[in-house]
Formats: structure tokens, C-alpha cells, sequence
């Protein structure tokens, strides 16, 4: 058996002399690199991402043809099936801290929608700077409103704080350094006109590229994230809404109880929440919105270090899906999100095993650095993912285009580096306990609406 597993391997990953071993280490390894465990770790290692790639694509070029083919790059007022205008009062909330230096471009681009009915409201979650001055001198457009918390408690328990000031049945949550385009809110508005509609999530794009780890992260955005959002939309359900963009029913968020203080990231546990409780969740590529990245790895690993550990929390308080036939929708997006985690443990212990396999003068199988079918199926898979996103999201981003030349580089940056948080920060999101409120800084609360 082992001898026949070692024939698939020297097709996939390029066959290698047989070592004999000359030290105790050696014949551990030895042993190590003939066992069952370690055949079935190096073919989920190397066959996953290619596997999930091809799904990933597939899908989304489905859901493309489906959904976006036909529909007009501007869109237009929706209308009931009486034929009457469908334009609800649509309260857009900005959950804001410490945003003196971008608020007053956000709120700018957000009285430009061209909607006929919305209002504006700033949460000023306990800003240190000049954050709710420069919000207040914008109160006189008549569009704008201030919920001044002078102590800051977190994202969460802002926007719960702001949901009674709503005047809209609809409300759209903005980060603060955001800057949204005019029929952002026309392409969102018409996914409500089904009852069963909960929340949709829109279509961010990187605004600030220029260096190296920025452009990665465009490409990132266009190929990994959208692409997926486009392809779980196919299943029914979806791993999260955007934080950056994301329009809800008021509603609903009460039905699902309101979004989480104790949560990393309370875009996916909302989304969660929502389609737990059978709620539709969509996805509006039209919805366009322009953001900010992280401009350096270190600020690229603090928001990676709480998006890994905001998964790991939602998978574990979500665990009962898998028992429950009711919510057998969300199999598959929980599925995944095991899987994707399982993946970026066997990459960086696969690679720390071939690390020390070397040191003591074993090559292992799987480890070759001459190019083989696997590492040659493997390129091809993420080039071809990627280079569909850039197909995908071209009508909404032109200029995503010149990045794709950075698919080279995607597997060989990113994923060791985005494998790493997961592995550090998953076992911190599962067991560690956390706190009753997750805010940018550590406090309680005072606040008064204007």
C-alpha cells in the first residue's frame, strides 16, 4: 500500500532517491515521511487550494452570468409592483473613532448619493481627537446627525446605541474611511423589495494602491474575496457581509438580537446570526464603495490578527449548525471555513517538517524545489482564480487589471503570510475568553445625540 502511495506522490510532487538513513533523527524522519498520516497531510496540502479554486471559479462565473450580465452599470430606481417608486427612507450610519482625518471626505461623498430619501448619522464612539467637531460643523446640511459617545465602547455597541435614532426601516453601515459612489444606494435598495432580505453586502475596492503589499491586497480583494462572496452566493449562503459596506433590514438586526460587544469582528457574527435565523443575506457587486489598506505589514497583521481571530470565534459560538438539518445551508460555508483553517495548519507545519528534515540532511517527500505537477497545478489554479476576479470586477474597477501581473508573487507572499496568522490567532479566538466589549480602546460610556 505505502509503496503505491509512494507512486502517486513521485508523479504529483517528483520522485526523490531513497535515502538511507544514518542517524536516529534520520530514521524518524524516515519513518515519518513513509507513514499513512503524512501521504494523506501532503495530498490535502497540495490538492485543497486546487480544488477550492476550481469551485471558487466555477461558481462565480455562474453567479456572473446569472446575476450581473444583464444588469445596467447605473441603476435605476426600483419600482413596486404597482409600478410606484420603491424609495424608503434609508438611515446610513458611520461608526467613527479617532476619523479627524477622513470623516469629513466620507460624509462628503455621502451627501452626493443620488437617492432621494436618506439621512446620515455619525457614531463619534469616544473619539481622543477632533473627530465630532468636524462632524458638527456638517450638521447644517440638514442631512447629517452626531451620537456623541465621549467614552469609547466599540464598534457593536455604537451602532446598537444609534439603531433608535434610525428614521429608515433600511439602514447602510459605512466605515468611516470610506468613500462610497453615487448609485451605491440604488444598487443596494432594490434586494428589500423581497421580505425575505435581511442584509447585502457591497462590493469594496482598494483606493490607496501603490506599493507593493497594497496592490496585493487590490488583487486580494478582486479575486479572493469577491470571487467567493460571488460563488457562496450561489449556495444560498455567505460567509460575511462587508464591514466596510453593508445595508440591513432594522428589523431584522433586532430579530437576530442586536450585533455582538464581545465579538473581533461583528460583520461575520451578524451575518451568522442573521442566516441562522433564516434570513436571506446578498451580495450587490454594483454597490461599489473606494477603501483604504493597510499601508504596512505591521497594520496588515493587526487587522489579520482580528479577522482570524473573529472566525475562529464565530465558528465556535456557530458550532450547532453542524447538527442541525434547519440550518444545513450553512454546511457548506462552515465546512469551508474548517477546511480553510485545517489548510493553513498543514501548510506552515508541512513547511516547519521539511525545515528541520533538511537541517539534519533528509529531503522528504513533497519538498523538492525542482518544479513538478504539483507545483505546476497549483500556479495554474491560483493564477487562473485570480485572473477570473480581475475579469469579474473590471467593469467596476478598471484598473484592477494592471495588478494581475502580481499573481506570481499572491501565492508565495500571501498565503505563507496570511497561513501564519491563522495558525497564531485561530487557537487565541477559540479558548481565549473575551471580553464583555471589544472597542478600540478599553472604557465605558457616556453619550448625547445631537
Amino acid at each position: 500500500m505505502l509503496q503505491s502511495y509512494h507512486s502517486i506522490l513521485d508523479g504529483l510532487f517528483g520522485a526523490l532517491p531513497e535515502v538511507v538513513p544514518t542517524s536516529a533523527v534520520q530514521s524518524v524522519l524516515h519513518a515519518v515521511d513513509h507513514s499513512g498520516v503524512y501521504f494523506g497531510a501532503l495530498l490535502f496540502y497540495g490538492f485543497y487550494p486546487i480544488a477550492m479554486a476550481g469551485v471558487w471559479v466555477i461558481l462565480s462565473i455562474v453567479y456572473a452570468l446569472r446575476r450581473e450580465k444583464n444588469e445596467p452599470d447605473y441603476p435605476e430606481i426600483a419600482t413596486m409592483p404597482d409600478g410606484t417608486p420603491f424609495t424608503p427612507m434609508i438611515s446610513i450610519l458611520v461608526p467613527a473613532h479617532a476619523e479627524e482625518a477622513s470623516i469629513a471626505r466620507t460624509i462628503g461623498a455621502l451627501l452626493r448619493i443620488d437617492y432621494p430619501n436618506f439621512e446620515i448619522i455619525v457614531v463619534n464612539d469616544g473619539s481622543p481627537d477632533r473627530t465630532g467637531d468636524v462632524v458638527r460643523g456638517l450638521i447644517d446640511t440638514g442631512k447629517v446627525r452626531l451620537l456623541d459617545k465621549t467614552v469609547n465602547e466599540g464598534k457593536s455597541m455604537g451602532l446598537n446605541d444609534a439603531l433608535p435614532m434610525c428614521r429608515g426601516e433600511f439602514v447602510v453601515i459605512v466605515d468611516a474611511d470610506i468613500v462610497v459612489t453615487p448609485q451605491v444606494l440604488r444598487a443596494l435598495v432594490p434586494h428589500f423589495l423581497s421580505p425575505r432580505v435581511a442584509a447585502v453586502t457591497g462590493n469594496p475596492r482598494v483606493a490607496n494602491c501603490g506599493s507593493l503589499l497594497r496592490n496585493l491586497q487590490a488583487l486580494e480583494f478582486a479575486s479572493i474575496i469577491s470571487v467567493q462572496r460571488r460563488a457562496q452566493r450561489v449556495w444560498g449562503r455567505v460567509l460575511t457581509v462587508s464591514g466596510a459596506i453593508a445595508a440591513f433590514r432594522k428589523s431584522a438586526l433586532i430579530d437576530a438580537g442586536l450585533f455582538s460587544p464581545d465579538m473581533a469582528t461583528e460583520d461575520i457574527d451578524m451575518t451568522w446570526k442573521l442566516q441562522r435565523r433564516f434570513w436571506d443575506v446578498r451580495y450587490e457587486a454594483r454597490a461599489v464603495v473606494w477603501m483604504e489598506v493597510p499601508p504596512t505589514l505591521r497594520e496588515l497583521w493587526k487587522q489579520r490578527r482580528r479577522w482570524a481571530r473573529g472566525l475562529a470565534q464565530v465558528l465556535r459560538r456557530h458550532a450547532g449548525v453542524m447538527t442541525s438539518w434547519k440550518s444545513r445551508r450553512l454546511w457548506p460555508i462552515y465546512g469551508e471555513g474548517i477546511l480553510s483553517i485545517s489548510w493553513a495548519y498543514t501548510f506552515v507545519l508541512m513547511t516547519a517538517y521539511w525545515l528541520i528534515a533538511r537541517a539534519f540532511g533528509y529531503t522528504p517527500y513533497g519538498s523538492s524545489p525542482i518544479p513538478n505537477l504539483w507545483g505546476m497545478l497549483t500556479a495554474t489554479a491560483c493564477v487562473i482564480q485570480l485572473g477570473t476576479g480581475v475579469l469579474l470586477d473590471r467593469r467596476y474597477d478598471p484598473g484592477i487589471v494592471r495588478y494581475f501581473g502580481y499573481a506570481i508573487l499572491y501565492p508565495l507572499v500571501y498565503w505563507m503570510l496570511m497561513s501564519l496568522v491563522t495558525v497564531i490567532y485561530t487557537l487565541d479566538g477559540v479558548f481565549r475568553k473575551r471580553p464583555k466589549l471589544s472597542t478600540w480602546n478599553i472604557a465605558r460610556v457616556d453619550a448625547k445625540a445631537s
